[in-house]
């Protein structure tokens, strides 16, 4: 297999590079962080400029036809740099879905807003009893006379406060863990009977819990087949969380890179602490677990497009494991090697350990998908 990236993809990564070097150091993203959104629509519209909003997108729907590799190229830089748009939530979640359950029409209506920068879209589907479990919906959806009522409660939706629509799941058939029954459907964010409450997480993005109270949708918002929402949804769910196993490597990568510059500054006993064989060991040892994990989110990058849903399950479960022990590890010691200051907010460190800290948690945590893959048989053999 070659691993080497093509002309196209260097250009790719080479141009998002060049962008966030420009435009997202750490003060910048600190007062990103601190504004009214949490997020930069200026930076959001440059990305569409890009191309990056239109990058999984077919061509004959407006967008650029890239594989899951040019998305890893861009969450790795987006991960060293602790970028806050909601690319993962908008493009990869929201338009994943769209791209795999909308119509002709319905895309040629949603989707062009989105790669010009000029809407936001968020998946609303998790719940507060499902506990990772993506079959686990209980938000409703009955028939009426022009289309259909919506009543529920979904929690933590990425980028759900500034979404100008939802796509949203409810059940319309079975009981609250059936396979079967889940239908999904787009919602506008102001619809009458949709509340939303915003938050900061402590990584610095933002989520939104919502309440959907008598809300009606016309029986074209109906994305895909009725009741046959879920594959849809697991589908984009694993796109996602190899999109961001590729970010927590960039992420990693910088955090260890900070690490490293500051144990050859930082001085004790009259020399720097870099020179003490004991935090050499610690340096590398992170250096392992970092390229373990690159090379587990590269495997679940090749595997995303597994027609076998089962296989394309274990692998993105496998590579999750491994970027919840490195990611533990690597924010662990590059907190230590800094010492105090590694925990203050001047210090950019300390947000690289909370954002991989809430990685972690992010589409099942460690435990969830250890889990998983055991009661899978295991990593599949083949990527065929």
């Amino acid at each position: 297999m070659d691993f080497d990236l093509g002309e196209d993809q260097r250009m790719l990564k080479d141009g998002v590079e060049r962008l966030l070097a420009d435009h997202y150091d750490f003060e910048q993203r600190r007062a990103i962080v601190a504004g009214p959104e949490g997020w930069s629509r200026t930076l959001w519209r440059q990305f569409a400029e890009m191309g990056l909003l239109a990058l999984p997108f077919s061509e004959a729907d407006g967008g650029l036809n890239a594989g899951p590799v040019d998305l890893m190229l861009v969450m790795e830089a987006f991960g060293r740099h602790l970028v806050v748009e909601p690319f993962l939530a908008s493009v990869i979640l929201a338009g994943g879905c769209l791209r795999r359950g909308a119509s002709a029409a319905q895309r040629a209506a949603w989707l062009p807003p989105l790669i010009a920068g000029e809407r936001v879209l968020a998946l609303a589907h998790a719940e507060r009893a499902a506990r990772y479990d993506l079959s686990h919906v209980d938000t409703r959806a009955r028939r009426d006379g022009r289309g259909w009522i919506l009543d529920g409660a979904k929690a933590f939706v990425l980028a759900g406060d500034a979404a100008d629509q939802l796509i949203v799941s409810a059940r319309t058939d079975g009981t609250t863990t059936d396979r079967e029954g889940i239908s999904v459907f787009m919602v506008d964010a102001n619809a009458p009977g949709l509340k939303r409450r915003g938050y900061s997480t402590q990584d610095g993005t933002r989520a939104a819990d919502m309440v959907l109270a008598g809300v009606h949708v016309g029986a074209d918002r109906l994305i895909g087949i009725e009741d046959a929402g879920l594959d849809v949804i697991e589908r984009s769910v694993h796109e996602a969380l190899a999109a961001l196993c590729a970010e927590a490597v960039g992420t990693m990568s910088r955090a260890h890179e900070q690490t490293v510059e500051y144990m050859k500054q930082r001085k004790q006993f009259g020399v720097a602490i870099g020179t003490f064989q004991a935090l050499q060991h610690r340096a590398v040892d992170m250096l392992v677990l970092i390229e373990q994990a690159r090379s587990m989110t590269l495997y679940a990058t090749m595997m995303v497009a597994a027609t076998d849903s089962a296989d394309r399950a274990r692998a993105v479960s496998a590579a999750k494991i491994q970027i919840g022990r490195s990611a533990k590890f690597v924010g662990e010691q590059a907190v230590q090697l800094h010492g105090g200051i590694g925990v203050t907010e001047e210090c950019q460190i300390g947000h690289y350990y909370r954002r991989l800290t809430m990685m972690e948690l992010l589409f099942g945590d460690t435990g969830h998908h250890l889990t998983a893959l055991a009661r899978a048989g295991g990593v599949p053999e083949s990527t065929g």
